[in-house]
């Protein structure tokens, strides 16, 4: 018996263990993140047919504001399954994937802030701050990534 447990606490042994929940658990998440992705872009689509339908729907302003502000959140969905699918390729969390959710969730809250709110200065000032972060953040990961390897351009067929 004393022989099982330290085979299993055994550090190698536990961390294959490990590595395999983490793997299994991921693609649980993906398959999970993958449905409500779909069930969500049914729902957008009904929405938005529905909003398109009557003459005269309001498609200028808040129609429009909470339409976008569905549409990004389902982007920032897919770009969330794509930080898990680009983990049980490699194995890493891409930083950079990361960032980039996090900046389009930024934009996003950007794009729906209501305008009457009571005191938005200091929201403002944060989600300002937060986006000159996350951008310097991710600039410097990229320009990590450009010296390690050379940047393919969208032309670039090597």
């Amino acid at each position: 018996m004393h022989r099982l447990v330290s085979s299993v606490f055994n550090d190698n042994h536990f961390l294959e263990l490990l590595g395999r929940f983490e793997r299994v658990l991921a693609r649980v998440l993906a398959v999970a993140l993958g449905l409500v992705i779909v069930v969500a872009t049914v729902r957008l689509l009904v929405h938005m047919a529905q909003a398109v339908y009557p003459t005269d729907a309001n498609l200028v302003g808040d129609g429009l504001i909470h339409l976008l502000g569905e549409l990004l959140t389902l982007l920032i969905a897919v770009e969330v399954l794509q930080n898990i699918t680009a983990y049980l390729r490699h194995h890493i969390i891409q930083l950079e994937l990361v960032l980039a959710t996090a900046l389009t969730a930024l934009a996003r809250k950007v794009i729906v802030l209501k305008p009457d709110i009571e005191d938005p200065a200091p929201l403002i000032v944060a989600l300002g701050a937060a986006i000159v972060f996350l951008s310097a953040g991710y600039w410097m990961v990229r320009k990590a990534h450009g010296q390690t390897t050379k940047a393919r351009g969208p032309n670039d067929h090597h």
